[in-house]
């Protein structure tokens, strides 16, 4: 594949985006499709945050139609309420990018439902927001959904007799599970959109390792990784760069139903968009299903 890049995005003129996410990766997303055209709603948790974001996409872009809109992932109620809004202000969403993510606190937390947090903020939080939106996805002129996954999910496994982590608390552990729920839930979605005819592309898609503030925000500044991320910055690509793998699955016309695309160079850890490889446990379709059942009956919604 030719090295893809912003150059390449389509004009996006007349598209409703929502991205997840203030800063690092999801403002990077938002910066790029407001620069070609869409009108891009970021999504996040922290008002003066999103507020921050706009202002430099306004400064970068001057014709830029952006906004924000609160909502915490780590809360279903307020979910529920960002879809509601959503619904009464549009009449359809042609692209949804389920970005936003916390990694590795240190310490066990909980989301206000009760959730392990990255399980809980990473994936139900997105397939909840999914869910709520899917209506206005229906209605969209090629409806893309893009979920954001990780290199983490190489060593993912989904265990349902600890979902929640509430026994033996392993942060990397938590948080390659969230991502690889994320990823199988990215499947799935195809899949179900496929067999229902709702017309809905499900893409998944991750940044390498890439230069945002992850894991100072997660691991903290002084955990080893928070070091690591400090001291040997040069390791990690620019956020710009990682962006890309998500900005071809959301916008690119080469971008397949059902893929899954990240970097092309040192195994996918930088580079270019290009066709990832799928871990064997993310295409078990037992699994998935089993997975989105267990999501449904969590977050107490359904997609039919």
């Amino acid at each position: 594949m030719p090295q893809w890049t912003t150059k390449n995005i389509p004009n996006q003129k007349g598209r409703l985006a929502v991205v997840t996410g203030t800063g690092g990766l999801g403002y990077e997303d938002a910066l790029a499709l407001a620069q070609v055209g869409a009108d891009v709603v970021i999504a996040g948790r922290n008002a003066a945050k999103g507020a921050e974001a706009v202002n430099k996409i306004r400064a970068e872009s001057s014709s830029a139609n952006v906004r924000f809109e609160v909502v915490d992932l780590a809360n279903l109620p307020s979910v529920a309420a960002f879809g509601k809004r959503m619904q009464a202000e549009h009449q359809h969403i042609d692209l949804l990018i389920n970005n936003a993510a916390v990694m590795t606190p240190p310490d066990r937390q909980q989301t206000s439902d009760g959730f392990e947090l990255q399980f809980g903020t990473n994936y139900l939080g997105h397939f909840a927001l999914t869910a709520h939106l899917l209506p206005l996805l229906r209605k969209g002129r090629n409806p893309r959904v893009v979920n954001v996954a990780s290199v983490a999910v190489r060593n993912g496994a989904i265990n349902f007799d600890n979902l929640q982590s509430e026994r033996d608390y392993k942060p990397m552990v938590a948080y390659g599970q969230s991502k690889l729920a994320n990823l199988m839930f990215s499947f799935e979605l195809q899949r179900r959109s496929d067999a229902a005819g709702w017309g809905v592309t499900s893409i998944a898609a991750h940044p390498g390792i890439s230069r945002t503030d992850l894991i100072p925000n997660g691991a903290g500044q002084s955990s080893l990784s928070g070091r690591v991320r400090s001291w040997m910055w040069f390791l990690f690509q620019p956020a710009a760069q990682g962006a890309l793998p998500t900005l071809f699955a959301a916008t690119s016309p080469d971008a397949k139903g059902g893929a899954y695309y990240g970097p092309d160079r040192l195994n996918e850890t930088r580079g270019y968009p290009a066709p990832s490889k799928i871990p064997p446990q993310a295409n078990d379709v037992d699994v998935a299903a089993r997975l989105w059942q267990a999501s449904e009956r969590l977050t107490k919604l359904s997609f039919a």
